[in-house]
Order: C-alpha cells, then structure tokens, then sequence
C-alpha cells in the first residue's frame, strides 16, 4: 500500500525489527564518495609534489568535514527516517551540499581557501537542522523535543563558529579547525545527555559497514587507474604488478578483518554508540588513505616523484597498519579469546610498518602480511571452535 506523501516526523522504535539501508541512504553514501575520491586525489598530488606535512593535514579536516556530514546524517536517519516526500527532499539537499563540497576540496588543498567547503557544509548543516526542528514539532514529549532542539541549535551555532575558518590567518587555521571540531563533537553528548535517540544498532553497524565498503571501493578503483597509467604511458607493467598485487591483498585482508565480527554486538548503549561511532574516523580515514598511498607507491616506481622508496612504501603501510589497529581496537578484540588470538592484528600491523623498508616488494610483503594475519585468524577461530564442540561432547 502506497503511503501517504507526508508524514509526521517520529522516532522509530529501537528495536524494530527487519531494519535495514534504504535506497535513499545508498543513494547519500554513493555521493559522499566523490568527496572522498577528491579528499584522496588531492593528497596523493601533495604528497608526489614534496608537501607531505601540509597534505596530510589538508587531507584530515577536508575528510572530517566529510565523515563528520555523514555521520550526522546517518544516525539522524536511524533514529527519524520516515521516508516521506520532504524527509526525500532535505536529504537530496544534503546530498547537493557534499557535491558542492567536494567541488571545493582542490581550493582548500591548493591555497588554504575554505570557502567552497564552507558553502557546502553549510548546506548540509543548514538542511540537517530543519530536519530536527522538524523531529522536535512532532515529538512525543518534552524531553525528546529538548533533544532535538539542542541538535538543531548545537548545529546552527557551530555553523556561525565555522566562519572562523574562513577569517582566521592562515598559520592559525589548523587551530580554528581543532577547536571546531571538538565544539562539533561536543553537540551530541550534551543533545544527549538526558535521554537518548532511537538509533538502532542493527541499522548503524549496516551503515558504518556500508561506507567501509565503499571507500574500499574507492581505493580498489584509484588503485586500479594509477596501475593503468603506469603500465599504459610507462610500459613499467613488472614495477606496478607487485604492487597492484599487494594493494589488491590488502584490500581484501582490510574487508575481511572489519566484518568478521558481528559490530552491532558492541553498541548496546549511548556511550559505547559515541565512542564507537568517533573512532571510525581514523577507520574511514586510513581505509581511503590506502588507495592513496597505492597511487603514491606506482608514482614512485615509474620515475614521476623523488619520493625515496622507504617513503613511497609508507605511504601504503602506515594507513595500512593504522586500519588494522583501529578495527582491533575498536570491536574485533572483543570477540577474540586467548592471548595468541588477541595478538594476530597488532602483531600483523606491526609486521606491516616493518615492510616499509622492503624496497620495491614493500607493498607487496605487506599485503602477504595482511592476508596471512586473516589466514592465521581463521585459523585460530577453526580450531577454537572445535575444541569447544569438543568438549561440549565430552561433558
């Protein structure tokens, strides 16, 4: 039955079940990846070009801003998605401002000016604000229409603080951005603090997994153009195929560890939801920062940069090993027993920062690394299951 077009703006209930992604929220994510593949254009650029400390930077506020719209948007959406014809509306808006967002990724890059960005953040914020004033006049009482309204209100004012970034001098802009940030992340704890949302767990562990695998995805398909070029206008196909072999096992190995254990385990509460929901900045991050350190390692080995070959590779190792230690952190070592399990990804993410000074096998070695740290955690589980049936027979 077709559903009326409008429809009061409600919370959903927490434990509905069958609760999965929406067409619309694939639409959103697949639109978030054109920020994130300029976020990573840029970065390789900057690094290849010799400007490796101010790229970095550059490539962590522009990918907060990023991550930070879509996080927003995505617990927003499980807690009040009614998918209704003006829920669609402002969601397409939103949708427009990361467009016009990435569009101003190369200025912020090149000459510091955030003016674009700001414009589609701007966008964004402004849409995702009338969606909680939206949520706080349909309300079922006043402690979750004051949540609401310090969503919107907390949105709005962080809005006005971010003009800073545009009027501050250049030195002190990384600053203004700290600063920002923390005020940002400091909006939901307090919107919070006397009741929560209705997210659902089941719906935000689908999600969050959903953007791991498309910024996967995007690196697999930077990967797979930086090897073309090389082999194309290089004739370098024996430079670029270990490479493209050890990036493509990496990737693969990073898809494996994140969803080998069952996250929504893990977000039984507001608190662990913040703290579990943060930390993937650093996953996001460094997932996307793999297929750029990829393209960084071709650019070296077909002669484009005077990157060493130590520096080329850990352009590819460190984003490597941070993504391993990040899920290990993050909910994979709570479902690990025994010491030898517990240390598989923190001994394989040390493994693969030591591979950095392999030289032209370096990408390589640590994808080899990376896939047998998946084998050896398979393994490990095979066995321990077994013993367990084992001994459930036994008694």
């Amino acid at each position: 039955m077709t559903q009326p077009p409008f429809l009061p703006l409600t919370a959903r209930p927490r434990d509905e079940e069958h609760r999965v992604a929406t067409p619309l929220e694939l639409f959103f994510d697949l639109c978030f990846v054109v920020a994130v593949a300029q976020a990573g254009f840029e970065l390789v650029h900057a690094v290849v070009e010799g400007h490796t400390g101010s790229g970095i930077l550059n490539y962590l506020m522009v990918f907060w801003a990023i991550w930070w719209a879509w996080m927003n948007f995505t617990w927003f959406a499980s807690a009040y998605d009614n998918d209704d014809v003006l829920y669609r509306v402002v969601a397409l808006v939103q949708i427009a401002g990361v467009l016009v967002l990435a569009a101003g990724v190369s200025s912020a890059f090149e000459t510091h000016d955030f003016l674009v960005v700001y414009i589609g953040y701007v966008v964004m914020r402004l849409a995702l604000a009338s969606q909680w004033l939206r949520a706080a006049h349909h309300a079922a009482d006043p402690v979750e229409r004051t949540l609401c309204r310090r969503y919107a209100a907390g949105v709005l004012a962080c809005q006005v603080g971010w003009i800073a970034l545009l009027i501050a001098p250049l030195d002190a802009r990384p600053w203004v951005f700290l600063v920002m940030v923390l005020a940002e992340m400091a909006v939901p704890v307090y919107a919070e603090k006397d009741q929560p949302s209705q997210w659902h767990p089941h719906h935000i562990a689908e999600r969050y997994g959903l953007f791991t695998i498309i910024v996967l995805g995007e690196t697999i398909a930077a990967a797979t153009v930086a090897v073309k070029s090389g082999v194309r206008e290089n004739d370098a196909l024996g430079e670029v195929l270990p490479i493209a072999a050890g990036g493509l096992l990496i990737v693969f190995a990073a898809w494996w560890i994140y969803f080998v254990v069952p996250a929504h385990d893990r977000l039984t509460s507001s608190r662990q939801g913040f703290l579990w929901g943060y930390s993937h900045f650093l996953i996001f991050t460094s997932a996307a920062a793999i297929g750029a350190g990829i393209e960084i390692a071709v650019e070296q080995a077909v002669g484009k940069t005077h990157l060493s070959a130590v520096a080329a590779a850990a352009a590819v190792t460190i984003p490597s090993a941070l993504f391993l230690l990040c899920v290990w952190l993050l909910h994979a070592r709570r479902f690990k027993t025994g010491f030898v399990q517990q240390a598989v990804l923190p001994v394989a993410a040390l493994a693969v920062l030591l591979c950095t000074f392999a030289g032209r096998w370096a990408v390589l070695a640590a994808g080899l690394v990376a896939a047998a740290a998946v084998a050896l955690g398979v393994a490990l589980t095979a066995s321990g299951s077994a013993a367990r049936t084992t001994a459930r027979i036994s008694s």
